[in-house]
């Protein structure tokens, strides 16, 4: 979603916050307002907030797009036939190895902890990336929100300017609002190196001015007679149009402008549009925004896979690294969780050219900060590549009930559709051993 999108945006459903309100304000007048699963949520977490003097805790994904693989990552066995004379290094934890090439993020381990038995119930590309990115499973005529939309939607609302939930170097599957309307889609930009798009107006401050006012005239006119505000309910026309103007004149876009970093960090990201994505998500994060995506393709290694998923540490390591080091210095750390996330691993034994294929049965997140412990290791796969369950199995649902515990939200409190069906946020049981700092 760009500027000219955020202009023209709707919602028509008002399922999200506006149609959960009207239920509650009847249920209310009906003296049912005590029971806590009635509560809003973001009227929660803005209370707790407010209570403990703490800034809202932000999101970081990374996204590594196609199935990365575990064995070359953060899941290798060295001196295994299926490693196929893939190496690895020590880390930050004592008995803990990642891939060769991750020598960097090896050195931060204490501060990630690594899931190795991530289990999913989807093998193709777009239906895993839908669940891991949502919680759910795709189901026919509902599209559920992604992790972020929930962030947005639930956490306290901040003065910002520029979008709260943003995905940079997005492909064709960025983070949606689904249900809960568009207003919640991820606000899309690419390499960071380039200007935001769409924030100049395309005319001079004169000829813009003359045209806001037409616009005024005709919005008048249009509301006359009619239910004005419940129109605007519906369609945030004047609302989003408020939201594009402010942006194009804010001071916040500067967290966009990745030039304004001293020399020595962008270089600790590595030379990649990638590692300036993660900088500028930490600094989009420092600014109030609730969730930044960064998507980093590449990692669908049916063939050559040792080749491609070595170049593609080459960009990786040094980003997650020096994103972890970044949220420690401008002391964002303890507010921000990180995952670094794909939709399903790669088979334990290659294919017949030198690939691997798809394996939703026990593969590798890492998970760390704001409020997750770091230097832990959940589950374990089978060194020798025969059995295809992992010890200690978390499903995706477990995977996002875990998060929500440590934002602070109740997986269990379920959202009214457009289908008028309850869904509850996460079906899954949170990692304890990953909220025991």
């Amino acid at each position: 979603m760009n500027l000219n999108n955020l202009l023209s945006q709707t919602d028509p459903n008002a399922c999200g916050k506006h149609g959960m309100w009207n239920r509650r304000g009847i249920l209310k007048t009906a003296g049912l307002a005590g029971l806590s699963w009635l509560t809003p949520l973001s009227g929660q977490l803005a209370l707790a907030a407010e209570k403990s003097g703490k800034r809202p805790r932000s999101v970081i994904v990374l996204w590594l797009q196609g199935g990365a693989s575990q064995l070359e990552s953060f899941d290798p066995h060295p001196g295994k036939k299926i490693a196929y004379g893939g190496k690895a290094v020590d880390t930050a934890q004592k008995g803990v190895q990642f891939a060769e090439g991750y020598e960097q993020t090896a050195e931060v381990m204490q501060d990630l902890s690594v899931i190795r038995s991530l289990n999913s119930k989807e093998g193709d590309h777009a239906r895993a990336m839908y669940n891991i990115k949502t919680g759910h499973r795709p189901l026919p005529g509902l599209v559920h929100p992604s992790l972020g939309a929930i962030i947005c939607h639930e956490m306290p609302e901040l003065k910002l300017d520029i979008p709260t939930h943003i995905s940079i170097l997005s492909n064709q599957f960025p983070a949606r609002g689904g249900y809960m309307g568009a207003k919640y889609d991820a606000f899309k930009i690419g390499d960071p190196v380039n200007p935001v798009p769409d924030i100049s107006s395309w005319v001079d401050k004169d000829r813009q001015d003359s045209r806001l006012k037409s616009l005024d005239l005709l919005e008048a006119s249009f509301s006359a007679g009619r239910l004005s505000k419940l129109d605007e309910d519906r369609t945030l026309h004047q609302t989003n149009v408020k939201r594009a103007l402010n942006m194009m004149s804010s001071d916040q876009l500067a967290a966009f402008d990745v030039k304004q970093a001293t020399e020595e960090e962008r270089d600790g990201y590595g030379d990649s549009a990638f590692g300036r994505g993660c900088l500028t998500a930490v600094r989009l994060v420092e600014a109030g925004v609730r969730c930044v995506e960064v998507t980093l393709n590449g990692w669908d290694t049916h063939a050559n896979n040792q080749e491609f998923t070595r170049k593609n540490a080459e960009t990786l390591d040094p980003a997650i690294a020096s994103l972890m080091k970044s949220l420690k210095e401008r002391d964002l750390y303890d507010e921000t969780i990180v995952l670094v996330g794909t939709e399903f691993g790669r088979t334990p034994k290659q294919n017949g050219v030198a690939g691997r294929d798809h394996w939703p049965h026990g593969f590798s997140v890492l998970l760390g900060g704001g409020g997750i412990a770091g230097g832990r290791v959940i589950g374990e796969t089978d060194p020798e590549g025969e059995k295809e369950e992992a010890s200690d199995k978390v499903t995706v649902d477990d995977l996002h009930a875990t998060i929500h515990k440590a934002l602070g939200i109740d997986s269990s409190f379920e959202m009214m559709t457009p289908l008028n069906r309850p869904i509850p946020l996460s079906e899954g049981n949170p990692v304890r051993k990953l909220l025991e700092t």
